[in-house]
């Protein structure tokens, strides 16, 4: 059976697919990054992890893989197929894209940017299907977007494209990795309510997930906490929509699954926002965490019909 490897490298864990030609997801898989180990182990389990993928394709669905896509975090050029950097994982200028095309015996491979690999995704099969222009925003340790027209993701001129999470909101808030102050990822993110619960309900060990649950709750300390963040990201948000003008603003990422809990007060807090701006759907994303792997089997298919066509 036809099919391509897929992969989604994150800072804690690698979720793998193989994916036939209709877009299925033919087996599954998901290992640690292991990223104490340092960048040369990352890299040599993301090679590992994908030869061990080309092997299953063999026994099990008769063929070898036809291609393959990796999707990343960090700075990205897709053009060269080098992971630029890293913070999380450890890398500077990595000629991914080479390296696993000689574990894997010398087919193509695509190497994308993990947010616009996920917009990808969510573009064509999720919850921007049927919308010319959208704006996907994971709200996961950090922040980016994915900028979707007509089917593609804009990756910018230097492949800087989306990065909503360090547009400063605050300029006397937190200060953020990037070097600025108040930018949206130091307030709106999964990990900044995290830190905001736990200081909050004196739980070293509360997260994101538990502020949702005392929101609904309707702890008024969980209530200050998440209505801080949601206006943090409402203001972000209206200043995406000022520039870009989507249809369609999907939400995903770890702050998404509290639904309803984030999307009222969200929907509402950017409406009370606009001025002149259309207001676009706000929607939930679709895909849940695979869709960075599934946009990285769209990649490997993208890559194979490209080099059809010339």
């Amino acid at each position: 059976m036809r099919h391509v490897i897929a992969l989604d490298v994150g800072g804690t864990g690698m979720k793998a697919a193989l994916v036939g030609t209709d877009g299925a997801l033919l087996y599954e898989a998901r290992r640690a990054t292991d990223r104490e180990r340092g960048p040369d182990a990352i890299v040599e389990t993301i090679l590992g992890f994908a030869a061990d993928l080309r092997a299953y394709g063999v026994e099990h669905l008769g063929e070898s893989a036809v291609a393959a896509g990796v999707a990343v975090p960090g700075i990205v050029d897709a053009e060269r197929g080098i992971a630029l950097y890293a913070a999380n994982l450890g890398w500077r200028d990595l000629p991914l894209r080479d390296l696993l095309a000689a574990r894997l015996g010398g087919v193509p491979v695509a190497l994308g940017h993990d947010v616009r690999t996920g917009g990808l995704a969510e573009g064509r099969i999720g919850a921007g299907r049927g919308s010319d222009r959208f704006f996907f925003v994971p709200l996961g340790t950090g922040i980016a977007g994915a900028i979707g027209i007509d089917g593609t993701i804009e990756a910018g001129a230097h492949g800087y494209a989306g990065e909503i999470g360090h547009v400063v909101v605050r300029p006397d808030g937190p200060v953020c990795g990037c070097g600025q102050t108040g930018c949206m990822e130091t307030l709106a993110s999964a990990a900044a309510v995290t830190r905001a619960w736990a200081a909050a309900s004196g739980d070293p060990e509360a997260d994101a997930a538990d502020c949702a649950k005392a929101v609904a709750s309707g702890d008024p300390r969980a209530l200050a906490v998440w209505a801080d963040a949601v206006d943090a990201l409402a203001a972000g948000l209206v200043t995406a929509l000022t520039l870009l003008d989507p249809r369609r603003l999907i939400i995903g990422g770890g702050l998404a699954e509290a639904g309803e809990t984030l999307f009222t007060p969200l929907r509402a807090a950017v409406e009370e926002r606009v001025t002149f701006q259309k207001l676009p759907e706000i929607v939930p994303a679709a895909l849940g965490d695979t869709a960075g792997c599934l946009g990285a089997g769209l990649l490997a298919w993208d890559l194979l019909s490209t080099e059809v066509s010339a």
